[in-house]
């Protein structure tokens, strides 16, 4: 089993060159992904209805850039016919901007939940919940990135566990505003808008956690998904060797 990733080893200084545009072009889309979930919680906490539209119409460059990067890939594999961890890092390219485009969608929602709070005087900023969720997946998010960028199999993996932090979040955000529905069923569409905007947050751990997968996959060629990962490391410690 391979564990080491070396994008500069081959014959041809162009396709060293394409791989590592490709990587470039996945964190240049992954930077725009980070500054609209960025936005979006802000938008949410500030009730800042400017930056809230603009994040709920910002998704198109990340389309674009999503469409760009996927014709890359396709020539590469029809030209190139990659190999081994070279076919690894196309596929696991493949699979991370599709996350990554999902992660789009999600911040774009919080932007359009943000606009309808503020016409209904919903301050978000009342939920520190909400707050402590968006900060801990932004740092999810960039931890994952960072994981990719650096194919860090160890950091990936401890970002992967995680996402039970973020679940376990999620749930306590759910029971809260359950019980404030219950108490005030005047306050249940508003109330429902802010648990949407939860579940946002929460999907977005979801998809920086399938990007950490596939982080795993590319440098130890090893498939994480569905898997019981803490038992998988003791039976296999190699995953997390340098």
């Amino acid at each position: 089993m391979e564990s080491k990733i070396d994008i500069s080893d081959h014959i041809s200084h162009r396709y060293n060159d394409e791989l590592e545009d490709l990587r470039n072009q996945v964190m240049e889309m992954g930077g725009l992904v980070e500054r609209q979930l960025q936005d979006g919680l802000k938008a949410l906490r500030k009730s800042d209805m400017t930056l809230a539209e603009k994040v709920a119409s910002a998704d198109d460059e990340v389309n674009a850039k999503e469409i760009e990067i996927d014709k890359r890939c396709t020539q590469i594999l029809v030209r190139r016919q990659p190999a081994a961890s070279d076919l690894r890092l196309v596929l696991a390219i493949i699979k991370t901007i599709n996350d990554l485009e999902r992660v789009g969608d999600e911040a774009e929602k919080l932007g359009r939940y943000a606009i309808h709070l503020h016409k209904k005087n919903t301050y978000i900023g009342d939920f520190t919940e909400i707050k402590h969720l968006g900060n801990h997946v932004r740092t999810m998010l960039s931890k994952t990135l960072d994981a990719f960028i650096r194919m860090d199999v160890q950091s990936a993996i401890a970002t992967i566990q995680s996402d039970d932090e973020i679940n376990e979040e999620f749930d306590s955000i759910m029971r809260q505003l359950t019980s404030k529905m219950m108490e005030d069923p005047r306050a249940i569409k508003e109330t429902l808008r802010v648990l949407w905007a939860a579940r946002a947050l929460e999907r977005i751990g979801d998809h920086a956690k399938n990007i950490c997968e596939y982080v795993v996959y590319l440098v130890k060629g090893e498939d994480v998904r569905h898997t019981n990962l803490v038992a998988l490391l003791e039976e296999n410690p190699e995953l997390t060797d340098e």
